[in-house]
C-alpha cells in the first residue's frame, strides 16, 4: 500500500522541495552575514541584558533590550531554525526597529532538537512567555502590552502561545497578549514528519497532533497578523492562509501581510526597519488600551 502523504504531496522529495527555504533563497549567505553583523551591531548600540534565566534548564534564557523609557510596550520574539538550529543571539537584530519605536524587546532561547522533543520546546516557549508577562515590569516593560513575534519555527511557537490555556496552566489572563505578528510560520506540521528534517525533529503522529497550532485554535481576543515572503515556496503561503481560515472560523481576527520580493530569510528582516509594515503593525498593537 502506497504511503499517503499529507497536504496532497506525491513524494517525499516534493515535501523537501516545498519546505527547504534554501531552495528559494535569493542569497542565503548574504542574509546570514546580515543577521550576524546587524545582531552584533544591535548588541553594541542598544541597552542589552543577556542570558536572563526564565526556567530550570541551561537553555532557558532570554535576552532583553530595554526601551529608553519605562512602561514601554514589549516585543517578545521567538527565533526560527526549524527547532534544531539558531539562537537568540543570531536574531538580536530584530530589536532595532522596535527599539526605535519605543519598545522593549525580548528574544528568547530554547533547547533544540534532537536533544529535546518538540513538546519540550513548546513548554519552554510557554515558560518564557509566562516569565515575561510576570517579570518584564521590572525591566521597564508594560506586561499589558506584550506583542508576540516569531519567524519560521518561531512563528509556529508563537501560534502555540496563542493556543495556551493561560488561566488554567499559568494563572494568567486568558488572552494576555496585545497582538501577534508571525512570519513564515508552520501551523500544520504534518508534512515535516516526512521531510529531510525528520531525523532531527523526530515527529510521530502524537507529536504532530499535539503541536500543530491549526489543531488547537480557540476563541482568542489577540489580534493576529500573518506574513511571509512572496518569493518563498507556495507551501509557506498555504500554511498562513489555512491558519487564517481556521483562526477566523473560531471567531477571531486575523490579517495577512505578504511581503513582495522577500524570501524566507529577508522576510524577518522587516523587523529591523521601523518604517516597515511589520514594525508599524507592532506600533499599532502596542498602543495603550483606550480607557
Amino acid at each position: 500500500m502506497a504511503l499517503r502523504l499529507p497536504h496532497g504531496f506525491a513524494s517525499l522529495q516534493e515535501i523537501d522541495d516545498a519546505y527547504d527555504p534554501l531552495k528559494r533563497a535569493i542569497d542565503a549567505s548574504a542574509s546570514n552575514r546580515q543577521f550576524s553583523e546587524r545582531s552584533e551591531a544591535a548588541r553594541r548600540a542598544l541597552p542589552y541584558l543577556p542570558a536572563i534565566s526564565y526556567g530550570p534548564t541551561v537553555a532557558e534564557t532570554l535576552d532583553i533590550f530595554p526601551a529608553a523609557e519605562s512602561g514601554a510596550p514589549v516585543f517578545l520574539f521567538i527565533h526560527g531554525g526549524y527547532w534544531r538550529a539558531r539562537s537568540a543571539r543570531d536574531f538580536s537584530c530584530v530589536a532595532a526597529g522596535p527599539h526605535s519605536l519605543g519598545f522593549t524587546t525580548v528574544v528568547i532561547d530554547y533547547a533544540l532538537c534532537p536533544a529535546v522533543s518538540l513538546d519540550e520546546i513548546v513548554r519552554q516557549a510557554r515558560a518564557a512567555a509566562a516569565w515575561v508577562l510576570r517579570h518584564i515590569g521590572g525591566h521597564g516593560g508594560d506586561p499589558q502590552r506584550v506583542v508576540i513575534g516569531g519567524h519560521s519555527a518561531g512563528g509556529h511557537l508563537g501560534a502555540m502561545l496563542l493556543a495556551t490555556d493561560w488561566v488554567g496552566d499559568y494563572g494568567l489572563p486568558a488572552d494576555p497578549f496585545a497582538g501577534a505578528v508571525l512570519v513564515s510560520g508552520l501551523y500544520d506540521i504534518a508534512p515535516l514528519r516526512y521531510s529531510y528534517l525528520q531525523p532531527a525533529i523526530q515527529l510521530d503522529e502524537g507529536a504532530v497532533q499535539r503541536n500543530s497550532p491549526i489543531s488547537h485554535v480557540r476563541s482568542c481576543a489577540t489580534p493576529l497578523v500573518l506574513s511571509w515572503g512572496e518569493a518563498e515556496q507556495e507551501a509557506f503561503a498555504r500554511q498562513s492562509l489555512e491558519f487564517r481560515a481556521a483562526w477566523e472560523e473560531a471567531g477571531n481576527a486575523a490579517e495577512l501581510a505578504p511581503q513582495p520580493g522577500a524570501d524566507h530569510f529577508s522576510a524577518v528582516q522587516a523587523f529591523e526597519d521601523p518604517g516597515s509594515t511589520l514594525c508599524q503593525t507592532l506600533l499599532q498593537m502596542g498602543k495603550p488600551p483606550t480607557p
